[in-house]
Order: C-alpha cells, then structure tokens, then sequence
C-alpha cells in the first residue's frame, strides 16, 4: 500500500493537555500502544519494523529534514506478529537503532494525532494528516496540519525536524 502525508513533530511540554484538546474535539481514541520501532540500515530513505499491541507494520519512507509540514511518500506493510521477518532483516540489513515508545493514537477524520512518550527523548505530539487513495491533495492535508498546529498552540521553536531514531542515533 503506498501513500502520501503531511506530518509534523513536535516536543511537548503538555502532553496531557493535548489529550484534553483531542478529547474536546471528539476524537477517536484508538488506545496506547507499546511500540518498538526497529530502524534497518538502506541506501534510501527509512525502512522501520513496527511492533506493537494496536499497530504492527513494515514502512518504508522518504522524507526530508525539516521543522515544519513535511511530505512524507510511504509503502506500508502488515506482516504477521512473528519475530521471523525483524530477524531476516536484522541479518540482511543490519540495525541502525532502536526506538522504545508508548503512544496514544488518536484519529479525526484522515488525520493521526500520536501522543508519544519517547525512552531516552521525552514527550512529542505527531500530526499526520493522510492521503491513502490520492483524493484529498497535498494542499488540503497540509492545511490539515496547520489547522491542528494552531489549535494546539505549537510554536515553531518546539518542532522537530528528524526521526526519533535520528535524535536517537545523535545522542550516541
């Protein structure tokens, strides 16, 4: 399944009062997910190995380093829970690192909110603002996100340009 998204990251200093703003919007809460995120070594782009108890996936993306609305070009996997594809590519690949997180998932509409609990990083809100069949455009999805920016008052200083495994990978 390939897609497009808008999406922004942003350190939080409020997580619990972004959780009341979504619960004041109404939005759908999927639940919090206990997510290891398993980075790959690749000549191009990102390739992950999500686990988790709500998502489980094999993403790659391309995106570039920026603070604010970034495009991200998406192929998305769901392979069974099996430890069997992580170490094929574990083998093949080699890792590049390891992200440990808890996120609560929330969905208005096409657009994801996560609000995450990053080990060894702290506390971020994601926007993903979500176009899977190619019918809401990149000039509506990034409206999207500037919508829900300006709701929850991220300022610009609080943005976060890279990957938790690139604030991860920079810490070592």
């Amino acid at each position: 399944m390939n897609w497009i998204n808008i999406e922004i990251k942003a350190r939080s200093a409020d997580a619990a009062k972004i959780i009341q703003q979504l619960e004041t919007l109404l939005a759908d809460y999927k639940g919090e997910d206990h997510q290891i995120d398993t980075y790959f070594n690749t000549p191009t782009g990102r390739l992950k190995l999500r686990q988790g108890n709500i998502e489980n996936a094999l993403i790659h993306y391309n995106r570039n380093n920026q603070a604010g609305p970034k495009t991200s070009s998406i192929t998305y996997y769901e392979p069974n829970k099996s430890e069997d594809l992580k170490q094929t590519l574990a083998a093949a690949l080699g890792v590049l690192v390891v992200v440990d997180k808890k996120r609560k998932i929330f969905f208005i509409e096409n657009v994801k909110f996560h609000v995450d609990e990053v080990q060894g990083l702290g506390s971020f809100v994601e926007i993903e603002a979500i176009d899977q069949t190619g019918d809401i455009g990149k000039e509506r999805l990034e409206e999207q996100c500037q919508y829900y920016m300006d709701f929850f008052g991220i300022k610009t200083t609080d943005l976060v340009a890279v990957s938790y495994s690139d604030l991860l990978l920079k810490q070592s």
